[in-house]
């Protein structure tokens, strides 16, 4: 019997809906929001908003692109967390009432626990058990992963993800937000000639904040002694401190596989967009003997079709949650 979920995703400033069946992706909608360049960064009042007013359009833009109606639903998938507290109350608060109307089960889904589930949206997927570097905006973390829904984290970061590095280096080049691919595009056009320092942080786990106040010394620095510091040298500024966050993301997961013996390994997040980690993360599979997964760009970003999938795979476990959740700004995967 054919299995229909739908996914609604509010963790962030993208709204989204997805239909998987069966556990195949039919349909991934998105809506974006455009309000946010204009503050360099995500402004949650503004984001919450913004949720309200697309939600209802983006799940009817799922159900038609699926060619599925509402009644067909098996269950409703839904980001419990983490993400910000205003944009999760969107989310879980749609998706309670649309389970209700239709007396249909909820399923909560952890946003991290998705992303890792975005590998196996299209084939070849990966075999237990995997590794998975997890790398966006707000999360930085290597994962164990040995079922679909069962995953442990290896190391995570101690303090700013490897996406708010790539967007707060943006903001001080003056480049509009979301910086990260305007700064992997300029990265293309030069050269890391620069050197910033990696930080030594024992384990498996990751640091940036001083990272960035390494390159905010930087700038300071050569832009007094030359104001066109910046402009002059924009592209190899770029190259070099992309290059730096992705050796640090690259060694750390050379470390966990090396640790773990596990040779499926895959990544998944925003940052996973990045070309620079791509061809990292290729070359290092190529020379350690890897099998390598990466998902396809529309499955990287923040995405519906990913809660759709970790929800399929809860549906077939029976996971279901009553309607007195709430959300969680902050949920760990174990």
């Amino acid at each position: 019997m054919s299995v229909i979920i739908l996914g609604i995703e509010s963790s962030c400033d993208d709204t989204a809906a997805a239909i998987v069946q069966d556990g195949k992706v039919r349909s991934n909608c998105i809506a974006g929001q455009e309000v946010h360049r204009l503050y360099g960064g995500v402004v949650p009042e503004a984001a919450s908003r913004a949720h309200l007013s697309h939600i209802v359009p983006v799940v009817q833009q799922a159900m038609e692109q699926a060619g599925v109606a509402l009644h067909q639903v098996d269950a409703i998938a839904f980001t419990r967390g983490p993400g910000l507290m205003g944009s999760l109350l969107v989310g879980v608060s749609f998706a309670k009432s649309l389970a209700l109307s239709l007396q249909r089960p909820l399923i909560e889904v952890n946003h991290l626990l998705a992303h890792v589930a975005s590998n196996f949206a299209d084939p070849p997927m990966p075999n237990f058990p995997m590794l998975c570097l997890t790398v966006s905006g707000g999360h930085t973390q290597i994962v164990q992963v040995d079922d679909y829904l069962d995953m442990r984290p290896l190391g995570q970061t101690l303090d700013d993800a490897a996406g708010e590095a790539f967007d707060k280096t943006g903001k001080l080049l003056g480049i509009e937000y979301p910086s990260g691919p305007l700064i992997d595009r300029l990265a293309q056009q030069g050269q890391a000639r620069f050197a910033f320092p990696e930080p030594q942080v024992p384990g498996l786990d990751f640091s940036f904040s001083g990272l960035k106040t390494s390159i905010l010394h930087f700038l300071q620095k050569h832009t007094a002694a030359n104001p066109d510091f910046v402009k002059q040298n924009l592209p190899d500024i770029c190259a070099s401190v992309q290059h730096r966050i992705v050796t640090i993301l690259m060694r750390k997961l050379e470390m966990a596989a090396a640790q773990t013996g596990i040779r499926e390994v895959a990544i998944a997040g925003g940052v996973s967009a990045n070309s620079e980690l791509r061809r990292q993360f290729q070359q290092a599979g190529q020379r350690l003997g890897w099998k390598v997964y990466i998902p396809r760009l529309e499955y990287c970003t923040d995405n519906a079709a990913m809660i759709a999938l970790a929800g399929y795979f809860k549906y077939l476990r029976g996971d279901f949650v009553a309607h007195d959740v709430t959300p969680m700004a902050r949920w760990s995967m174990v």
